[in-house]
């Protein structure tokens, strides 16, 4: 599971079109081929899973 191992900052992730998941420490914002935090948070690259509906992936991170 994505949610296992992340950033102790980590609250969303979410994967772009190309198929690469990533976390976020600020709600993030969806643009033409992926997310964006608009530089209010951290950001990190977490794995390649290529899957489709990647405009439905973002996730709050539980807890």
């Amino acid at each position: 599971m994505l949610t296992n191992n992340l950033p102790n900052w980590a609250r969303w992730i979410a994967m772009d079109e190309d198929g690469c998941w990533w976390c976020y420490e600020a709600e993030p914002q969806q643009h033409d081929r992926g997310w964006y935090e608009n530089e209010v948070g951290r950001t990190q690259r977490l794995k390649l899973i290529r899957q489709t509906d990647w405009q439905h992936s973002l996730q709050k991170v539980p807890g």
